[in-house]
């Protein structure tokens, strides 16, 4: 190898090396989130009777993330919901997305990933990506509907690629919300119950408030 093209190999694995470590924060101080995103991982769904369990988190973190997990159920009401946050830096919360960790966990995608757009309570929209996911054992079979959207502390939003589309803030949020299907027993997924679709856009319009601060 030249002298000139041993430097520009050179060059290029360090370029790449400094472009990762800042999109990922990995040089950045570890004292925990930022305010916002304090605010976000404490927030509570307020609804109703609903009550929220904290839940460990199963979904994968990466450098310097921070995830929380709330299970949020109905005495009244059939629906309920699983609500995980994680916030960090870019390179790490824009990546790892359901439609690739759910298949390599067992299990098999039986509706798509499509982008959704839902109306909020109290105005505005919420844009995030969709799609549902089913395992079977011998004694149950449990098929999960997963969205997932990101935020930069405004509106939730679902762009093409989350990885080159964040690329330069400082902190992002990562937001999924997953139901059981309604449509367990049958052979192909069924839309959304009015009860379900008014519980997910709450979800989104109340975390987008705390995460806000509007």
């Amino acid at each position: 190898m030249t002298r000139p093209a041993f430097l520009l190999c050179g060059l290029l694995i360090v370029g790449g090396a400094v472009a990762h470590g800042t999109s990922t924060r990995r040089w950045a101080p570890t004292d925990g989130p930022p305010p916002q995103s304090a605010k976000l991982h404490a927030w509570t769904l307020a609804l109703g009777d609903f009550t929220c369990e904290e839940v460990p988190n199963d979904l994968p973190v990466k450098e310097k993330s921070t995830a929380t997990s709330k299970r949020y159920t109905s005495a009244t009401k059939p629906a309920g919901c699983v609500v995980t946050v994680i916030t960090g830096p870019p390179g790490a919360v824009a990546t790892h997305c359901p439609d690739v960790c759910y298949p390599s966990s067992g299990y098999k995608t039986v509706r798509e990933t499509s982008r959704q757009t839902i109306d909020l309570p109290g105005g505005g929209t919420a844009s995030y990506y969709v799609a549902e996911f089913e395992k079977t054992t011998q004694t149950r079979t449990d098929r999960q509907r997963v969205r997932w959207g990101w935020s930069v502390g405004k509106a939730w939003e679902a762009p093409d690629r989350p990885r080159f589309a964040y690329l330069t803030v400082a902190e992002l949020a990562k937001i999924y919300v997953i139901t059981a299907s309604d449509s367990v027993e049958s052979a192909s997924p069924a839309e959304d119950s009015q009860a379900v679709k008014s519980l997910v856009a709450s979800v989104f319009a109340q975390s987008a408030t705390a995460l806000t601060g509007n």
